[in-house]
């Protein structure tokens, strides 16, 4: 998920933030998926097809998101991921439980929250 030059996405986080992307900016393919996060994270990750994809199917598995192909903007061919009901709730758990952990981790650490 990374090169020497950018952060590793944290553990477990990588299923929010996709998430969190197709719940804000609607349908989007793989490629433009991955962009967004490193845009909105400001290249501080890089993510690539081996962590992006495999991140995809796992949660079309869960039901989380839904697919269908498409024409992408350079004239290509590309499957269009998108949020469905469950994956909404399924956003709700995943920033309660996000902020749960960064709170457990503040309040370990001697921060305060």
């Amino acid at each position: 998920m990374s090169d020497s030059n950018t952060g590793v996405v944290p553990y477990g986080s990588l299923d929010l933030l996709v998430l969190k992307t197709l719940d804000s900016m609607g349908s989007m393919h793989g490629f433009g998926i991955a962009r967004r996060i490193e845009q909105v994270c400001e290249q501080l990750v890089h993510l690539n097809q081996g962590s992006i994809y495999p991140a995809l199917l796992r949660l079309q598995q869960q039901g989380w998101i839904e697919s269908e192909w498409g024409v992408s903007e350079n004239n290509r061919r590309a499957k269009f991921y998108s949020i469905t009901p469950a994956g909404q709730k399924q956003l709700e758990v995943e920033v309660e439980n996000w902020n749960r952990m960064t709170s457990l981790v503040a309040r370990f650490l001697g921060e305060t929250s």
